[in-house]
């Protein structure tokens, strides 16, 4: 899969490509990534890619046009098949999300803000899509472009060695639960006794008991996509039962 980053910062972007999980990917050839600076198209001595917002306000506004060549040049390039941005005010990026934005796989570019704001009339031409990773602020869309880029390419058949992207957390809707290593008991604390007892079926019923009580007291909108989508078992309507009755007696 290929991504085009049009960033003011290129370079931040090794973060991606030189460590970790996403740097074995691309060292394997599974996704690649080129970077399109707008100041490269521009025609001024000062290369300007920000002005004053009409209307008065705080802040500049990048500019509609050296943006625009900028996905351009990513097109004829070859790539830009689906332009996405980041803002608070966009779609959530949820796992569901990356996980379309995977499948669909080919050439996606993500357009990297900074200042305020990015002039309106280059979204409404250019962008397929704004995505937002929370409600709050950054400085700038490398990191947001950063984490859906790390997000997407975890989905790559491939990608990871140890484990599949379908046992992780938000694959069945639910968060993950309590994780253990070694030592066996750590300054008093023993790992839970299921989990070494080495009968599978009582490790699986555990670990979907674990996920569904810490979906239920973290992110209970969750639970009811879940059981709205019909990825809830009878067992698990009756552990969610169970795990309420427990809350409600302290």
């Amino acid at each position: 899969m290929r991504f085009d980053v049009i960033t003011l910062f290129p370079a931040m972007f090794a973060a991606i490509t030189e460590h970790g999980i996403t740097r074995r990917a691309h060292e394997q050839g599974l996704w690649s990534l080129v970077s399109w600076n707008p100041r490269d198209f521009t025609s001024d001595a000062h290369r300007t890619v920000d002005d004053r917002p009409y209307g008065g306000g705080p802040g500049m506004v990048m500019m509609a046009e050296p943006l625009a060549q900028a996905v351009a040049a990513a097109k004829a390039d070859g790539g830009a098949a689906h332009v996405v941005t980041f803002a608070p005010g966009g779609k959530p990026l949820t796992d569901e999300r990356v996980r379309r934005l995977a499948e669909k796989g080919g050439s996606l570019a993500l357009v990297c803000g900074r200042y305020e704001a990015i002039d309106e009339r280059f979204l409404e031409e250019c962008v397929d899509e704004v995505v937002s990773v929370g409600d709050f602020v950054m400085s700038g869309g490398e990191v947001p472009a950063m984490a859906l880029i790390d997000a997407i390419v975890r989905q790559l058949p491939g990608a990871l060695k140890e484990a599949s992207a379908d046992e992780e957390s938000f694959a069945t809707g639910l968060l993950d639960g309590p994780h253990y290593t070694r030592p066996e008991v750590w300054r008093g604390r023993a790992v839970p006794d299921v989990l070494t007892s080495g009968h599978h079926a009582d490790i699986a019923a555990w670990r979907r008991r674990q996920a569904l009580s810490a979906t239920q007291a973290q992110r209970p909108d969750l639970v009811e996509w879940a059981r709205a989508t019909g990825r809830l078992s009878v067992q698990d309507e009756m552990d969610l039962r169970e795990i309420a009755q427990k809350g409600a007696a302290g």
